[in-house]
């Protein structure tokens, strides 16, 4: 049983950012053979909520969002096919079931993406320079007040009972910064495990933010060492994936902003 997710919308300012989160129903089946079919792919994740996003805008217009269609464009219909000895029963059911007349043609089944969100702004926009300096994970450990929290789930699907795979993301929001997460985590009972994270961190006197990608994966059968329970867990199992890629950037605003009089460093909620 998939939990019921309620519709909802909230949205916080942080200083000149204004950061919204909204959650809503699952895609209705029309819509999503419409995409589907924009988007080259026999079908969508099961559960595809097209209507959810986690938005991160400046006063100016420039920022970026997340948001599951724009994921879906990052997967690579091309290659990276994983097989399983379930693979051709797992796609004539889903053609069947969705009615697809035409002739399944091979995709990556998986929906693996390394999507890292979608940059905001018509006149100016976020510069994306690559960088060595990383996020500080110390000075997130450190305890600080929690003023705005959202987790935002942007698709899933169980692989035909064969595991999962899902895109999600979540913020939290501090007085002195605000840190997102972006996780697509797939898992393919027998075969492998994957995780592709992409953390975004701004502190509120910095003109930047730091995003880091990273994907690792492992196949199951190297994970023995492992407790299998620890498989549904993508927490604790991240430890134990081999890194395959990291990507490390600046997301530079834009050069001399018109001061706007009501940008303030307070914060405040919208409800």
């Amino acid at each position: 049983m998939h939990p019921v997710f309620q519709s909802s919308r909230r949205d916080f300012a942080f200083g000149p950012w204004k950061l919204s989160a909204a959650r809503t129903h699952i895609m209705k089946s029309a819509q999503a053979e419409r995409l589907a079919g924009e988007l080259h792919m026999p079908s969508l994740p099961e559960m595809m909520f097209g209507d959810n996003i986690l938005r991160i805008q400046h006063d100016h217009g420039f920022g970026i969002e997340f948001n599951a269609t724009d994921a879906l464009k990052c997967v690579n219909n091309c290659q990276g096919m994983i097989k399983v000895a379930c693979a051709e029963e797992w796609q004539e059911s889903r053609s069947e079931t969705e009615h697809t007349k035409e002739v399944v043609k091979p995709y990556d089944w998986t929906y693996t993406t390394d999507y890292k969100g979608t940059l905001l702004g018509d006149t100016v926009t976020l510069k994306v320079v690559p960088t060595t300096e990383h996020i500080n994970t110390e000075k997130l450990k450190a305890r600080e007040q929690i003023m705005f929290f959202e987790e935002v789930l942007l698709f899933e699907d169980e692989l035909h009972d064969h595991g999962v795979s899902s895109l999600s993301v979540k913020i939290r929001v501090m007085p002195s910064s605000f840190f997102v997460l972006l996780r697509f985590f797939l898992r393919v009972d027998g075969v492998l495990i994957r995780m592709n994270d992409t953390r975004l961190h701004h502190e509120a006197d910095k003109t930047y933010m730091l995003r880091e990608y990273t994907s690792r994966e492992s196949k199951i059968s190297s994970l023995k060492h492992v407790p299998p329970s620890l498989f549904t867990e993508p927490n604790e199992i991240s430890q134990y994936l081999p890194i395959k890629e990291t990507i490390c950037e600046k997301l530079e605003f834009p050069e001399k902003l018109e001061p706007k009089p009501e940008a303030s460093l307070e914060t405040m909620c919208v409800k």
